[in-house]
């Protein structure tokens, strides 16, 4: 994905991409080429596919709010003590929800930013 290929290119290092669509893994895998950049594992699947995987620094999910609801428990089980999640792609009208979530999972809130009517939320396992 976009954001791994950015993530690799400012130092993260090893980084992993999940993506429930096909083709999107196909595409960043090109991509990954594209850039240059190495040490980026992509692979097809849903918030699942994190289990076994890491513990993770940093977990960054663009997605909606329904499914970043449903599947922060997941982010939450792969960061490590200390590691932030960040995520986008919802609405002002969502930040209540997504930060409630967050909170039942022992995620702290540590930034909010609007974009262009979007949004985006930053918490951080306690």
């Amino acid at each position: 994905s976009i954001l791994a290929i950015l993530a690799r290119m400012r130092g993260a290092k090893p980084c992993t991409a999940i993506d429930i669509d096909e083709w999107c893994v196909r595409n960043s895998i090109e991509n990954i080429e594209l850039n240059g950049v190495t040490d980026i594992a992509v692979s097809q699947g849903d918030a699942s596919a994190l289990q076994g995987k890491g513990p993770f620094d940093v977990v960054i999910a663009n997605i909606n709010r329904n499914i970043l609801t449903a599947d922060m428990p997941a982010y939450a089980a792969a960061l490590e003590p200390g590691g932030d999640l960040v995520m986008s792609g919802f609405l002002e009208q969502d930040v209540p929800a997504i930060v409630a979530c967050a909170g039942e999972l022992g995620l702290r809130p540590v930034a909010t930013a609007a974009r262009d009517g979007w949004m985006m939320v930053h918490v951080r396992k306690g």
